[in-house]
């Protein structure tokens, strides 16, 4: 009797150690969401538009949820004329690659009154974010954030007092619809950069503005000493009501920032502080302490703040453009040290970012970006190598951006549907091509500018280990290079390497394999070439792109396709348009 009483009782121990010790699987939760997308009046930096919101919000509705929970976003179009998608930045879509959001590849764009479920699980904490992704939407104000915190029983790696989540963009007063019809014409009239004053503009639209969090100031400065050529701001809505970060001295804060600029690449410093580098992009890096970080569009990151400084001051976090000549003043917000009035203007000028050119400070930033220890670590070697030449080119006189000289053009039924249900002639059939001549000099304009279109993909073996080595080129013009950040929908990938000019085999004996970080968005620096290697695991039609909104829509992008066959049914409402819809009504035609 005592040894059955003994045994039981070890039972009940060891049972109680299990269920300490396995993830709280049950503690998962649905966290459902019930959105209309439509046209809202706002005034973002205190000139009213309209723009696109969700619920009658600017930006759309944060997202927060915990590692392992899954996500159900009921989604309606409430505009007039359009349709609509919202991809889901960062988040792999395993098992769900209908949900990715993106037009013409994973799914129909949801026609006006029409709903589509989005329903995904959030794998991995971090900072990630969501936007439209047909046409050009995100340039419309069709963006928010999508936090995920450690699942119950898990720590994060760093500690911190509190937090704030900065998501950054770049507002044009110009419509989408002006800057598209600008971009397809000929000759191009190209959206402008972002300008300080209506003086400088050439046209009839005023220019954009740098926003923190849906908000900015147009045509002036919050500093009490603006910088030359702009007045000092009168806010005259709480739309456009500077950002305040309310802080206790002596305390560490955690800053999520991400951006969903249209163009501009971007850089943040905060007057008499460093920061601590500690996440990318959903992953934890290596912490490094910097001065300022160089943000490109589609990135993450979080970095700690520890406010050291004098009690008695406010500070400015500021936000200017890296890469082009920046013409407009600096998005601003007040780091507001309590118990002082958020009023109160801090006594220094705001941090200025590093010249718009000075590439060399950008790259110490990324070179600096390494896996935590005992991160995962890429395989050692590569099954297929594809070389992507980024160039600006002409078809039939009209501008375009193509790789390997082919300008991207989405099919009008989506690379998913029918790929899965093998229906022919639905686009382009080949591969593109996995290379670009020996003889293109990339410190050249193109000899031959012309280029073609294509709506052609890569098919990948699934499970297969890929290299892409983006290559940047001279654009048209003679020396001009520009940044390019490109993301990967579906995948992370471990960055492993950067390099001047064209790249070359030897390079590949120079590839970071052991510590390289692990990204879903990467920059190519002007003249300079990146390398990426992925694995590719996830079954689905997958885009990867340049992830300047007006890039994208001149061509920049490609499309890998892998283990389409395993791919699951997939939802009817993410194959109503195009032949996919003919073959549905077949199916159902007495």
């Amino acid at each position: 009797m005592a040894t059955s009483s003994l045994l039981l009782l070890l039972l009940l121990i060891s049972s109680c150690i299990i269920s300490a010790l396995l993830p709280a699987a049950s503690a998962s939760k649905t966290r459902h969401f019930k959105w209309e997308v439509g046209y809202i009046y706002a005034s973002p930096d205190c000139n009213e538009k309209i723009l696109m919101g969700i619920n009658g919000q600017f930006p759309g509705p944060t997202i927060r949820a915990k590692a392992g929970d899954t996500i159900h976003v009921e989604l309606k179009n409430t505009l007039h004329t359009e349709g609509v998608v919202i991809h889901w930045h960062g988040i792999r879509q395993f098992g769900t690659p209908w949900a990715d959001g993106t037009a013409s590849i994973s799914q129909c764009a949801i026609d006006p009154e029409e709903t589509f479920v989005y329903r995904f699980r959030v794998e991995k904490a971090g900072t990630y974010f969501y936007h439209g992704h047909y046409g050009m939407q995100r340039a419309a104000g069709l963006y928010g954030s999508l936090i995920v915190d450690a699942a119950d029983g898990e720590e994060e790696p760093f500690r911190y007092d509190g937090e704030f989540n900065l998501l950054l963009s770049d507002w044009y007063h110009q419509s989408i619809y002006d800057q598209m019809v600008g971009l397809s014409s000929n000759p191009l009239r190209w959206i402008g950069e972002p300008q300080v004053n209506a003086s400088a503009t050439t046209g009839r639209n005023p220019p954009p503005t740098l926003l923190i969090n849906g908000r900015g100031q147009y045509n002036c400065s919050l500093a009490a000493h603006p910088v030359e050529g702009s007045n000092a701001c009168r806010p005259t809505s709480k739309d456009c009501a500077p950002v305040v970060l309310r802080v206790l001295p002596n305390k560490t804060y955690r800053l999520r920032i991400a951006s969903t600029t249209s163009l501009s690449s971007l850089n943040l410093a905060i007057g008499n502080h460093k920061m601590v580098v500690v996440e990318a992009d959903g992953n934890h890096v290596e912490p490094f302490t910097v001065g300022d970080i160089d943000i490109y569009s589609g990135e993450s990151y979080s970095v700690l703040v520890t406010t050291d400084q004098n009690p008695s001051s406010n500070y400015w976090l500021s936000v200017g453009v890296r890469g082009r000549k920046p013409k407009t003043s600096p998005a601003l917000a007040i780091v507001n040290y309590r118990p002082n009035s958020p009023s109160k203007l801090p006594e220094s000028g705001p941090p200025m970012a590093p010249e718009w050119n000075d590439y060399n400070h950008s790259k110490s930033f990324s070179y600096r970006i390494l896996a935590r220890r005992g991160a995962p670590k890429p395989p050692q070697s590569a099954d297929r190598r594809i070389v992507l030449l980024n160039t600006q080119n002409k078809i039939d006189g009209y501008t375009k951006w193509s790789i390997n000289n082919v300008s991207l053009a989405l099919p009008p039924t989506p690379y998913l549907g029918s790929m899965r249900y093998r229906l022919k002639n639905a686009f382009d059939a080949g591969m593109p091509p996995e290379n670009f001549p020996p003889s293109y000099d990339v410190m050249r304009p193109p000899p031959n500018p012309n280029s073609t279109q294509s709506s052609n993909a890569y098919v990948i073996g699934l499970n297969s280990t890929v290299d892409v080595i983006l290559q940047n080129a001279n654009a048209l013009a003679v020396n001009v290079s520009e940044i390019h950040p490109w993301h990967l929908h579906g995948h992370e990938f471990w960055v492993v390497g950067y390099g001047d000019g064209r790249f070359g085999e030897k390079e590949v004996a120079r590839f970071n394999l052991k510590n390289p970080p692990l990204r879903n968005t990467v920059v190519i620096f002007p003249y300079g070439w990146t390398a990426i290697r992925f694995v590719a695991d996830n079954p689905g039609v997958w885009a990867f792109h340049c992830h300047i909104e007006p890039h994208l829509h001149m061509g920049m992008g490609v499309i890998f396709a892998e283990g389409v066959e395993h791919v699951g049914k997939i939802p009817r409402e993410a194959l109503a348009c195009g032949m996919t819809a003919k073959m549905l009504m077949d199916k159902h035609r007495p």
